[in-house]
């Protein structure tokens, strides 16, 4: 009677580490038995007002994302995830005023459009712009470590957004 006891609740938890066995607390929806590699293409800065090696940053920012979120690969060619795209918005704009007539905040607004590939679920295949902003004092200019500290708050949100749209099953 005793091993039928211990034999039923080493069934009992095996099931339960069986049902937790494909949770993904980053929430990636991938089938990793037949997805074992992503691609990132580079992303060119197509838009109007260019600034220099925000293409390249971007690129980086969701090769490493989709690394340290993921158990797939980054390959260069044949990757069963592709994404690519181009850097299509970059600009700043005053988004309230003072009683002079000048900016007391401005907004920097990035916009990327990305084509995501799955080569195993084509279903899953969809090209979306996504674009987010960093707002700051209008009586500074937005240079040097500032300009960096924008730049990688934007770029976090857009990463994890496209991460969501590709990859996540909310």
């Amino acid at each position: 009677m005793k091993h039928i006891n211990q034999l039923f609740i080493l069934l009992i938890f095996t099931f339960i580490l069986q049902g937790c066995g494909s949770y993904s607390f980053t929430g990636a929806d991938i089938d990793y038995t037949s997805t074992k590699t992503y691609q990132v293409n580079y992303f060119q800065n197509n838009a109007p007002i260019v600034e220099p090696g925000i293409d390249r940053e971007f690129t980086i920012k969701l090769q490493d994302l989709l690394l340290n979120q993921t158990n797939l690969d980054l390959v260069n060619s044949s990757g069963d995830l592709i994404f690519e795209g181009e850097i299509v918005e970059y600009y700043i704009s005053p988004i309230t005023a003072t009683s002079e007539i000048s900016a007391a905040q401005n907004r920097l607004t990035i916009g990327v459009n990305v084509r995501f590939y799955n080569t195993k679920e084509e279903l899953k295949d969809f090209e979306q712009r996504f674009s987010f902003y960093f707002d700051y004092d209008g009586a500074t200019q937005l240079t040097g470590s500032q300009l960096d500290v924008a730049i990688e708050f934007i770029f976090e949100r857009i990463t994890q957004d496209i991460f969501n749209a590709s990859l996540a099953n909310w």
